[in-house]
């Protein structure tokens, strides 16, 4: 038998409780809960009687939330959060067919979303859920089906699929390109040129921007103190193709996720395929368990792993 101390709290209290330190209001947790707000003091009441401990001190016209009660709602939230992500994918399961895919901003920008619209021509009973940021979201995510990841062989977690390796190489506009070549601005034909240009580098401090960094493909070109004509510094890969794109500097770029606009034309590669080194980081397809088996899942990691394999194709990797 449970002891008051150990029994476990009503979770219609807890979402009460939730409510009102989410709004400092009795009345507005009562009309989102749609019940009365006497209901909600009853609730919050029993809560405390519990607890034994006060989780809010309530004035005459605020309400404030009390250490113990903070405590409380740190737990509380994410716990509701998931609670709630799970129904949500029951519901959705029992509707339309969706697929969650989280991946990192510049990989959804330069790669997923151009090709994106083939799958859903193919596919117009599947939605599609991009999350894209550049904090890692956990993979027991139950509203997550599938991870796209930048990571090194060491690092990707058991049963990820590799999608191809990275490759990088400096590039300008179409328009850059055609100005040092009618002189217009100065050329670059060897690395020592580039200290007549701007560089766009990746500002981030994660442990791959090593492998990112101009001054690790100047090392490689035997110039490692080389100093531009000016550094502009970038959180984002895309920010840093997009640099290019405008005609404001020599973007290092990630060769897979610009393939398509070297093949455009959009951009130039200012030292051709000579320019490229590689890096010991590749992209990861990973489905995470709770989705496993699902079609609609299957069917859009088999299309991710076909457009991987005509990226490897087009960037000239020999294999995955």
């Amino acid at each position: 038998m449970n002891t008051p101390r150990h029994r476990p709290l009503a979770l219609g209290n807890l979402r009460a409780f939730e409510a009102v330190a989410r709004r400092l209001s009795f009345s507005e947790a009562a009309d989102e809960l749609h019940v009365t707000q006497s209901a909600v003091s009853r609730q919050i009441k029993g809560l405390e009687d519990e607890l034994g401990a006060p989780l809010f001190v309530r004035g005459t016209r605020h309400v404030e939330i009390t250490p113990d009660g903070q405590l409380l709602l740190r737990s509380v939230e994410p716990w509701l959060a998931k609670l709630d992500a799970g129904v949500r994918q029951i519901r959705q399961k029992r509707s339309r067919q969706r697929v969650s895919v989280t991946t990192f901003a510049s990989f959804a920008s330069l790669w997923l979303l151009p090709q994106l619209e083939a799958f859903q021509h193919q596919h117009p009973d599947i939605d599609i859920r991009v999350s894209a940021h550049d904090v890692l979201a956990d993979l027991d995510d139950p509203e997550l089906d599938i991870a796209l990841r930048y990571t090194s062989p060491q690092q990707a977690p058991p049963g990820a699929v590799r999608l191809f390796g990275e490759t990088l190489t400096p590039v300008v506009s179409r328009r850059h390109s055609e100005q040092m070549q009618s002189g217009q601005t100065p050329p670059i034909h060897t690395a020592a040129d580039l200290a007549l240009h701007t560089l766009a580098e990746e500002d981030d401090n994660r442990s791959s921007t090593e492998y990112l960094s101009w001054r690790y493909w100047l090392a490689q070109r035997g110039v490692p103190s080389l100093q531009p004509r000016r550094w502009l510094y970038l959180n984002f890969t895309y920010q840093q193709v997009q640099a290019a794109l405008t005609g404001q500097g020599v973007a290092l770029a990630r060769l897979p996720l610009v393939i398509e606009a070297l093949q455009r034309g959009e951009l130039v590669e200012s030292f051709a395929a000579a320019g490229r080194i590689t890096s010991p980081y590749a992209y990861w397809l990973i489905v995470l368990p709770g989705s496993r088996g699902r079609p609609e899942v299957s069917q859009f990691c088999e299309w991710v792993q076909q457009q991987a394999a005509l990226t490897r194709d087009a960037v000239g990797e020999v294999s995955a």
